[in-house]
């Protein structure tokens, strides 16, 4: 065997987890052989660079092997080779990941917390009468 459908070659290479969502992925334009957006029919043999989008992380890998079986994750790996680029891309955009803030601390207005809903409570109790926190001036 020298050749294989991509979408099989994806599912026994372990990018995807069905052969149905590599289908899928690549009939949205997230994958490319040589360059080329693919077809779930599209046939890969070795020597073939395949570029794929999963989330936010972009992988570029050198076909090393052919297999239409899917087995245990090292006899995957050796299906493929990452290129350098692609290894170096990863590891920034994880790094990035990593020093990203919270995106909790970015909320500034919304629905209160337990704590800050009983601040708001104890000090709406001290208002009494008034409309309003600010002092009211009986001037006239």
């Amino acid at each position: 065997m020298d050749r294989l459908r991509i979408d099989k070659w994806l599912w026994s290479a372990r990018f995807y987890k069905t052969r149905s969502l590599a289908a899928e992925e690549i009939d949205k334009g997230r994958v490319q052989v040589n360059g080329q957006e693919a077809k779930p029919a599209r046939e890969v043999k070795v020597g073939d660079t395949v570029s794929m989008r999963r989330d936010s992380v972009s992988r570029t890998v050198v076909v090393r092997g052919i297999s239409n079986v899917r087995g245990p994750a090292p006899v995957a790996q050796q299906l493929y080779e990452e290129t350098a680029e692609s290894l170096a891309g990863r590891e920034k955009a994880a790094e990035q990941r990593r020093l990203a803030r919270e995106p909790a601390l970015s909320i500034e207005h919304g629905r209160p917390t337990k704590r800050g809903r009983r601040d708001l409570e104890a000090a709406q109790r001290g208002w009494g009468d008034r409309w309003s926190a600010s002092l009211d001036d009986d001037k006239g």
